[in-house]
């Protein structure tokens, strides 16, 4: 294999720093080479892209902050470039691998500590390598009455999803919104902690995230501003009872009054979380192989797809929803629910209630009651072989016309280039999440390059359509950051501008959602 090598550094002067590295982490906690390093490539990778146009150079992984600072030392004084990650295991968006090739990887998943879990102010405050199932763990084994809320995949990194922005299930889905304060070394080894944090010794940390002044949490999130090496993250507590119900709606067009349906109850929190609207086609690849209702080429026809349907027994739209307090509250929101849908010709709702300490069966349910899972990756048997996916991910107002022109858009082009729609939407407040997961095979070199064109396309439709995306691929977030474009790209110069300041020789993850340090700023490019 050949070796890979940061920009800029000549392999004596790299094996330089690999023994300075390694005089800091011991030998066993850095990687250069063999398998290792290969689990620091992007395995989901879409074409034609060229694997080592985002291959590592190194990994290294530090057990703790005065680590971390030792590190920066070594990496600003040879401007290598570092790219961040908490477990890398964000595989539909590029996983641990860098978006500047020949990067160290600074892996934090040594650091994985549960420092603290406040079950009266229902808090808990960790370090990067803690995962989803970490924390449920603990909540379980010290008899807490708290849930975590878990994205699809529980075995990813608290700190990881919560500075991606990513969502869940529960009234606590929205990760950044149940963020309270950091710990954070920034590019000079300087380490700060945002708000409350402040105060040394301090009490509030964890229960008000502004503290006194500028508040600076957000701009560390999808950012490459520093690095976070404690989260605090508020937890739900445990309701008396919960709900969990299913809406499935048979035709197509449905999605428009679901949407319609859904939003008033979702404003006035009759339903309180990120309920989801799920299509046929993802509900039925985490039951069964593409291969056993269609084996041709291209994307299922409507006759396969209706046909597969009716024999799972599922709809075209299948509403996930839960509610969650008293008994008697659960019986009287269910019944407002009824009514609102029993409005939609055909619609069929079940629903099953549960204590708050009960678990519910298998599946995606789950979530919805506070139990981390991996059932999203039953996904990727869905086409066959080596399966890999990487997921369109743009916003839209919480509207049934934007649902359906956004349904319709991601259709026709998945189609047009072999692909079936799996895909659904995450209720938000006032906004949907729409995850269109483009599934491959990836020793499929056709498949492989589609996936890769397919992207490009559905993002080049959403931005003439005015949407954008909130995550992107790493071979994309250039693009995706041009398509911000207002005033000539004010937002990324600001960013760009803020990058410069706090890390003057563009040393912490160049290129992340696309802001590069002027020191790299050649390297960008729209994939």
């Amino acid at each position: 294999m050949t070796r890979t090598l940061p920009p800029n550094l000549s392999e004596a002067t790299f094996d330089k720093v690999l023994a300075e590295l390694a005089s800091v982490v011991s030998r066993p906690n850095l990687i250069a080479s063999g398998d290792d390093l290969a689990a620091y490539a992007d395995p989901f990778l879409p074409g034609p892209e060229n694997p080592q146009a985002f291959a590592a150079s190194a990994a290294v992984l530090p057990a703790s902050v005065d680590e971390i600072r030792e590190i920066l030392r070594i990496a600003n004084a040879y401007r290598l470039p570092l790219w961040t990650v908490s477990t890398g295991r964000n595989f539909a968006y590029g996983g641990a691998a860098p978006r500047l090739a020949g990067s160290v990887v600074l892996d934090l998943k040594r650091m994985n500590r549960i420092l603290e879990v406040d079950e009266t102010l229902a808090f808990a405050l960790v370090e990067p390598g803690v995962t989803y199932f970490d924390l449920y763990a603990y909540l379980r084994e010290h008899g807490l009455r708290l849930w975590v809320d878990a994205p699809a995949a529980g075995w990813g990194s608290i700190v990881g999803n919560t500075l991606e922005r990513g969502f869940g299930y529960t009234p606590y889905g929205d990760h950044a919104a149940m963020q309270c304060g950091m710990e954070v070394v920034l590019a000079n080894g300087d380490v700060l902690r945002t708000g409350m944090g402040g105060i040394d010794p301090g009490t509030s940390w964890q229960v008000y995230r502004p503290g006194f002044g500028p508040s600076y949490d957000a701009m560390f999130m999808q950012s490459n501003f520093g690095i976070v090496t404690k989260l605090g993250i508020w937890l739900m507590p445990q309701p008396s009872a919960y709900l969990l119900g299913e809406i499935q709606c048979r035709d197509e067009a449905d999605l428009e009054a679901i949407v319609e349906t859904l939003r008033p109850l979702r404003l006035d929190e009759t339903i309180r979380h990120h309920a989801v609207i799920e299509g046929g086609i993802r509900r039925a690849a985490s039951v069964s192989p593409r291969s056993q209702w269609y084996d041709g080429a291209g994307a299922m026809p409507e006759s396969a797809v209706a046909a597969m349907l009716d024999k799972l027994g599922v709809g075209r739209w299948n509403l996930h929803f839960a509610l969650y307090g008293a008994p008697e509250l659960l019986d009287v929101r269910y019944a407002m629910v009824q009514r609102a849908f029993a409005r939609i010709r055909g619609a069929r709702i079940t629903a099953a209630k549960y204590a708050g300490d009960a678990e519910p069966g298998g599946g995606a349910n789950r979530n919805l009651a506070g139990i981390p899972s991996m059932s999203a990756f039953r996904m990727l048997d869905w086409r066959g072989g080596a399966g890999a996916h990487v997921d369109f991910s743009p916003i839209c107002p919480f509207t049934g016309r934007d649902a359906m022109r956004q349904y319709t858009l991601a259709k026709a082009r998945m189609a047009e280039y072999g692909f079936d729609y799996y895909g659904g939407f995450t209720a938000g407040e006032r906004h949907l999440h729409h995850i269109a997961a483009v599934i491959f095979d990836r020793n499929d070199a056709r498949q492989t390059d589609a996936a890769g064109d397919a992207l490009r396309s559905l993002m080049s439709d959403a931005h003439a359509a005015g949407y954008g995306e909130y995550r992107a691929h790493l071979a994309y977030m250039d693009f995706a950051a041009a398509q911000y474009g207002f005033n000539g790209g004010a937002l990324l110069r600001l960013s760009e501008t803020i990058k410069d300041a706090l890390d003057p020789e563009g040393i912490l993850s160049p290129g992340k959602q696309g802001i590069w340090p002027r020191a790299w700023r050649g390297k960008r490019g729209y994939t």
